[in-house]
């Protein structure tokens, strides 16, 4: 991404911020480039594709936002409540396996005097809710510490500065690299590209469309530029007619979209070894982090280039992700953890981290 030289307001970060490159991070959000027609409108609804349980009432009722998912989050008896943070970060979960080499780096600045109920989520954004509400639930633990730093895509940080809440301008913290297919190990259904998600005996699963909009959006955008820059579509075939199989139920496509119920890179690979999807599309470091993880469980199909050399093809649009600073009144050591965290964060070793798990610097 091309930059212009600025510094950031108040001097509070060696990191650049510079408008054009937030301008093209917007144009980055996986948005496709294409002189085709624009993509259909989705109208289908999906199959929510969860294990069955039995939903406990919480002990507040029903409390926004929260972390809870029938896949993999649920904390039904662990009662209480976590407050007076010391730091606290709210941000987009798809990086997970780079905040979990991260955050010690963050917490060994403070061997003297060790901070106090830090934590991170990984999660969709949840941010304003969080700010909003005062408060973040998982099952009956209820988190009212508020977050001083906040990473996610451009259209959050334009509603965290619409709403006052943000403390400066935002940062260019990392990239992805594309999108690829997860499939089950050996690839039963011999899945190879976007084309066969739209086939008769495959199942396909996504986000959640309402909960995960932005990125049920993307990766269906995704599907749609990837399709309609193909020189070679297979015939009879469209970007228009895929789309139209594979999210409104054209022809014999009824119940063949399934969707997770909350935290997508949770719920796509659950689904892909346990529940009804053949397959699921998920962002390239995500299916490598999972197929490295369950390598006898998984198997992830490249959309441009190799596992080990991704090269995406074209329609797909690699998005960036922004940090910034919340506005709050914080502590002095409250205020010393936003700026150790911000500063690792443009540090050389989480550009290393980044690179190490799949990600670029934008």
């Amino acid at each position: 991404m091309d930059t212009i030289n600025a510094v950031v307001p108040n001097n509070k970060s060696r990191w650049t911020y510079l408008r054009a490159s937030v301008v093209m991070g917007a144009a980055a959000l996986c948005l496709v480039t294409t002189a085709n027609a624009e993509m259909p409108k989705i109208t289908g609804t999906p199959v929510i594709n969860t294990p069955k349980l039995l939903l406990w009432p919480g002990d507040r009722g029903e409390v926004k936002p929260n972390l809870n998912d029938p896949t993999s989050n649920m904390l039904f008896d662990f009662h209480g409540e976590m407050n007076n943070c010391d730091l606290v970060l709210s941000t987009e979960g798809n990086y997970h396996m780079a905040l979990h080499d991260l955050w010690p780096l963050v917490t060994a600045q403070f061997k003297d005097q060790p901070l106090q109920n830090s934590f991170y989520t990984t999660s969709p954004p949840v941010v304003l809710n969080q700010i909003k509400n005062h408060v973040l639930a998982f099952g009956n633990l209820y988190a009212t510490c508020l977050p001083s730093v906040a990473v996610a895509n451009k259209t959050v940080m334009d509603k965290l500065i619409e709403e006052g809440l943000a403390d400066g301008a935002p940062v260019p913290l990392y990239k992805d690299r594309g999108v690829v297919i997860l499939v089950k190990k050996g690839n039963p259904k011999k899945i190879h590209s976007v084309w066969d998600l739209g086939r008769e005996d495959v199942r396909f699963v996504t986000p959640n469309p309402t909960l995960e909009t932005g990125a049920f959006e993307s990766y269906a955008k995704s599907v749609y530029g990837i399709a309609s820059n193909d020189p070679h579509p297979p015939k009879g075939m469209t970007a228009e007619k895929l789309i139209e199989v594979l999210y409104n139920g054209a022809g014999s496509a009824k119940n063949r979209w399934l969707a997770g119920a909350r935290i997508h890179h949770r719920d796509v690979p659950w689904s892909v070894a346990y529940g009804d999807a053949d397959a699921g599309m998920i962002l390239y470091h995500l299916g490598k982090f999972t197929k490295d993880t369950f390598p006898d469980t998984f198997e992830v199909v490249s959309l441009g280039g190799t596992i080990d050399n991704p090269q995406p093809l074209a329609g797909v649009t690699p998005a960036t992700r922004f940090a910034i600073r919340l506005k709050g009144t914080w502590s002095e050591r409250q205020a010393k953890a936003q700026e150790v965290l911000m500063s690792t964060l443009a540090s050389e070793d989480f550009t290393k981290i980044l690179i190490k798990h799949g990600l670029l610097r934008p």
